[in-house]
């Protein structure tokens, strides 16, 4: 099991919230002071836990490590799947390419596509925790509700796998200061992106195809989405528009996509 090691952020808001706790115990006119350190303290973690790519919290894989930048590795990270209707057209995509990628499932639409999951493996890619049911207020839960959230997760997907999850990423990529203590004992490491395109609700394909190329090189962690992707204006999924053009410019950037 791992042993969590709280960030330097954290413990300077332990800090705080001891410091002013003695203020108020030894001198009881000083609250005002120790109500606005509390409040800015409270801000802080807060803004920290609506930056997806922030290390503040604690760990977070935005790029990956230097030896696989230098090898020209890149990862596809495809989220909110697996979906019936736009994965496995995806899947047929990759195969085309020659190319793997890591899909960040939600382990209640895991279950209920089982033979999904399994193609999705036997194809040769990965499947990570992106949380149970993908509650939007997942940012807001406490340490206990987290923990089962992610736990549920954890054991099912581990389940339809034959492994358990390495990465975890959470909803829409925010969290709060209770997520680092839960994924410790998991084993977990949150996983965010280099960058993304937006594209639940951006459906222009050739705009999501420019930010998630604007910069490309190697140690990139590219975002996509097979479930709850964002419609082209001829009703398809963008990600079926926009994933073979990102292939094209992969490959021709003499990059390599890999799994996480």
């Amino acid at each position: 099991m791992g042993s969590w090691q709280p960030s330097p952020t954290l413990k300077a808001s332990a800090i705080v919230h001891a410091g002013a706790l003695a203020s108020l115990l030894l001198e009881p006119g000083t609250w005002p002071a120790a109500a606005g350190a509390l409040a800015a303290n409270h801000a802080l973690l807060t803004a920290a836990g609506l930056l997806p790519r922030s290390t503040l919290l604690g760990p977070n894989l935005t790029r990956l490590p230097a030896a696989a930048a230098a090898r020209g590795e890149v990862v596809i990270s495809i989220d909110d799947g697996p979906d019936p209707e736009v994965t496995p057209r995806v899947l047929d995509q990759l195969d085309a390419a020659g190319a793997h990628a890591s899909f960040f499932c939600i382990g209640q639409r895991a279950t209920a596509h089982p033979g999904l999951v399994r193609d999705i493996i036997a194809r040769g890619h990965t499947i990570e925790n992106h949380s149970e049911h993908h509650w939007k207020r997942f940012s807001t839960l406490g340490p206990g509700a987290m923990a089962r959230e992610i736990s549920a997760a954890q054991a099912s997907l581990a389940v339809l796998t034959g492994r358990p999850p390495r990465y975890f990423r959470a909803p829409a990529g925010l969290r709060n200061p209770f997520l680092d203590p839960v994924l410790a004992p998991l084993e977990l490491q949150l996983a965010s992106w280099t960058r993304r395109a937006y594209d639940t609700r951006n459906g222009d394909p050739a705009s999501v195809l420019a930010r998630l190329t604007k910069g490309l090189a190697g140690g990139d962690i590219l975002l996509l989405h097979d479930g709850n992707a964002a419609r082209t204006p001829a009703g398809e999924a963008v990600i079926l528009e926009v994933l073979p053009a990102l292939l094209a410019r992969i490959r021709a950037a003499g990059l390599a996509p890999v799994c996480l």
